[in-house]
């Protein structure tokens, strides 16, 4: 089923979750186990993401090319096949246009619709990239707009070029939203400029950067609104488990973390950092509940035992 039809489906508020696919080298055991833990609390859906790989086309003396990767986790499409084959949850894989070709894309996605999975995110995804300009013969997607026009585009039966028997795809699109404004924007008008291009270009829902005050999401939900943007907002969520995550955090994903958060982690015993932030989590997470957001989105790192104790708790309280 899609995502749009499971938000507009639903008798109350949603709970998914989002993985990481391991490293070159490592287990997918290890990732389906992950999936086997949180499937006791009957998740719609589990997203899994993707990372940028730093590419050079390097051209050989037959005139051809070919593609180095340099860096990149094991791709999302297979594992998304067997999460959904094994435990009957949708999938929905991230797809990137960095590091990656238009008519990779549309292999990914011609893949991904033979799969018979119809959900996906379209991203911009971090800096990686091509290490040198493409070939005269292919090209790519700069921003996330512009992947998504190109997903719109095989959903209504038009590809890069002419293929025999080839027919429209049928993908469910979202995009990700920044309550706290994309780093990169120069203004959080020009960012909302920017989501509703991509809402408009086709996409049917947004899932948020993580936050740690709810008045960010909401704030975010009534800017959108205001410009426009009427599809589903999904709010991401991520615990804090650690003394370090008070500098990685906003550093790596520019986000502020509470001051009163802040006070209470710098002052506890380490090993007491991990109750503070489910703590945090839960009652961040009964507030918005209580607000009726669409869906509650919970990125998972390495383990699912800290937001299991979050989820198990909204659960016990419902």
């Amino acid at each position: 089923m899609k995502i749009i039809e499971l938000l507009e489906n639903r008798r109350e508020s949603l709970i998914s979750y989002e993985i990481i696919p391991p490293v070159r080298g490592g287990s997918v055991g290890d990732i389906l186990r992950l999936v086997e833990t949180v499937m006791k609390y009957q998740p719609p859906f589990i997203d899994v993401t993707s990372h940028s790989a730093e590419v050079l086309y390097e051209e050989l003396p037959d005139g051809t090319w070919r593609r180095k990767v340099k860096r990149k986790r094991p791709g999302t499409i297979g594992l998304c096949a067997a999460i959904k084959g094994r435990f009957g949850v949708e999938a929905v894989p991230h797809l990137l246009c960095e590091g990656f070709t238009r008519e990779e894309t549309e292999d990914a996605l011609i893949e991904l619709n033979y799969l018979g999975l119809q959900n996906l995110m379209a991203l911009r995804g971090d800096k990686g990239g091509f290490s040198k300009p493409l070939p005269a013969s292919k090209s790519r997607n700069r921003r996330a707009t512009e992947l998504v026009e190109q997903i719109v585009d095989m959903n209504e039966g038009r590809f890069l070029e002419e293929l025999i028997d080839a027919v429209p795809t049928d993908f469910c699109i979202g995009v990700a939203g920044y309550p706290e404004k994309h780093f990169e924007a120069p203004n959080m008008a020009r960012d909302l400029q920017n989501l509703k291009e991509k809402v408009d270009a086709g996409a049917d829902y947004i899932t948020t950067q993580m936050f740690f005050d709810n008045q960010h999401y909401f704030s975010f939900v009534e800017k959108c609104r205001a410009a426009g943007i009427d599809v589903p907002i999904l709010a991401g969520l991520k615990l804090l488990t650690s003394k370090s995550q008070l500098k990685s955090l906003p550093s790596r994903f520019y986000i502020d973390i509470p001051e009163a958060l802040t006070a209470e982690v710098e002052a506890a015993d380490p090993k007491h950092v991990t109750d503070i932030g489910v703590e945090w989590a839960i009652k961040q997470s009964e507030e918005l509940l209580n607000a009726g957001v669409p869906c509650l989105h919970f990125y998972i790192m390495q383990t699912a035992a800290h937001v299991e104790r979050v989820v198990s708790s909204l659960r016990k309280m419902a």
